[in-house]
């Protein structure tokens, strides 16, 4: 698997084949270990992701915002709200601007929640991250950055 070239990959498609290789198995981790993390809370790893997004915007938002920040349709966002709003982590709110798209915004409870499991993610995203050079993990970002934008112009 390290040169798939002779597929017929150039050499730059060949590495981005084995990196998507690679992300597959690291998201596979994180989810596992999201899940240990939040599961004290009622959440899985999916719900924690909508939350999060809720609580990073600061203020109400749409499920349509939700699923662009984190790369879901809108009707994997929708399903993943309604069971929060269900649980009392978050509520529909009227949106003055879009007759259908309602606002959603934390309840005491889901911020409540959300601010525990923040408490537990840092420390872990730290140990994650241990030995490995800040200069590193930026540049893998804006690389990861640029190919979410070349696959938004496809």
């Amino acid at each position: 698997m390290n040169d798939l070239t002779h597929q017929g990959y150039s050499p730059e498609g060949s590495v981005f084949t084995q990196l998507l290789f690679e992300m597959f198995k690291l998201y596979g981790r994180f989810l596992a270990e999201g899940d240990k993390l939040v599961q004290p809370y009622g959440l899985t790893t999916a719900r924690w992701k909508v939350l999060s997004m809720i609580a990073l915007a600061k203020q109400p938002v749409t499920v349509p915002q939700i699923g662009r920040r984190i790369g879901l349709s809108r009707q994997n966002v929708q399903r993943l709200v309604d069971v929060l709003e269900e649980e009392a982590f978050v509520v529909y709110q009227g949106n003055p601007d879009h007759k259908r798209a309602k606002l959603v915004a934390l309840t005491e409870k889901g911020g409540r929640h959300h601010e525990a499991i923040m408490r537990k993610h840092i420390p872990w995203a730290n140990q994650c991250v241990e030995g490995i050079k800040q200069d590193d993990l930026a540049q893998t970002l804006s690389v990861l950055k640029r190919l979410t934008h070349q696959l938004d112009r496809m």
